[in-house]
């Protein structure tokens, strides 16, 4: 039994703080869940967004319960991740594919050919290409469900980084080759043991098809999350702080925090 929310109802946004991660990923996992479950008896299948990261693997850990349990199948499921380092072969630990299939893909129903993850060993020549052709293939799935989303310290979501554009050019991006922010690789570190050997580049799934999901889904976690938390809840919709942008999307956004981010809204 997960412990109860606060809930926050602002103008853009359902925010919902909840006293521990641990609680707050079974919520989101359970809000997966009852997305992809919705979706498949409405029409028959589920088309989901996945993020990456730190903060999605204990929620991918409850997915993966529930279907262990029988309660939940992938067999009628297409995915699409967010993003992928580039250039970056899918067997390197450190790709965004590779970590699909340790936290979820090998330990559930999912069939193969539905599993969508941007290829990080396209040529460069190819690189626009195939950014535009995942986006036709979200299209012709009929769109996203349901996206999963994570938030950077600089308010990055996907690897949609800060950027000086109009707001409306900015919802308007599509999936596409980007360069990291100096934030997202100083936060990289991490996991490529050091910040000289961060991949610098990525593809990012756009703020466009993000935009248009039918429901959207924000989780972030801890103190180093708060200041981006409230600049994308409250401050002005602007590309600086790439979360305000789901502000645009008023309705169908819903925001899981613990009390550690939510603590400058």
């Amino acid at each position: 039994m997960s412990a109860p929310a606060r809930v926050l109802e602002l103008a853009n946004a359902s925010v919902l703080v909840f006293p521990d991660r641990v609680s707050a990923c079974q919520v989101a996992a359970e809000r997966v869940a009852h997305a992809l479950r919705s979706a498949v008896a409405t029409r028959g299948r589920a088309v989901l967004g996945l993020a990456t990261g730190s903060t999605p693997e204990p929620i991918y850990a409850h997915l993966v319960a529930l279907h262990r349990e029988g309660t939940l199948s992938f067999a009628n499921v297409s995915t699409y991740n967010l993003d992928e380092y580039y250039p970056i072969s899918p067997l390197d630990p450190n790709s965004y594919r590779a970590y699909m299939h340790r936290h979820l893909f090998r330990a559930v129903d999912l069939p193969a050919n539905q599993a969508h993850v941007l290829d990080g060993t396209v040529p460069a020549s190819a690189a626009a290409e195939h950014a535009a052709q995942f986006d036709r293939w979200i299209a012709a799935d009929g769109g996203l469900d349901f996206q999963l989303l994570g938030l950077g310290r600089n308010g990055h979501i996907g690897f949609n980084e800060p950027s000086e554009l109009a707001a409306e050019a900015a919802m308007r991006l599509p999936t596409r080759l980007v360069d990291l922010h100096p934030v997202t690789l100083a936060d990289a570190a991490k996991d490529f043991g050091d910040e000289s050997r961060v991949i610098s580049r990525a593809l990012t799934v756009g703020v466009a098809p993000i935009l248009a999901a039918r429901s959207i889904l924000v989780v972030a976690f801890g103190p180093n999350k708060a200041e981006a938390v409230a600049q994308s809840l409250r401050g002005p919709i602007t590309a600086q702080v790439p979360g305000s942008l789901l502000q645009s999307a008023s309705g169908k956004v819903t925001w899981i925090l613990d009390e550690a981010a939510a603590g400058d809204i």
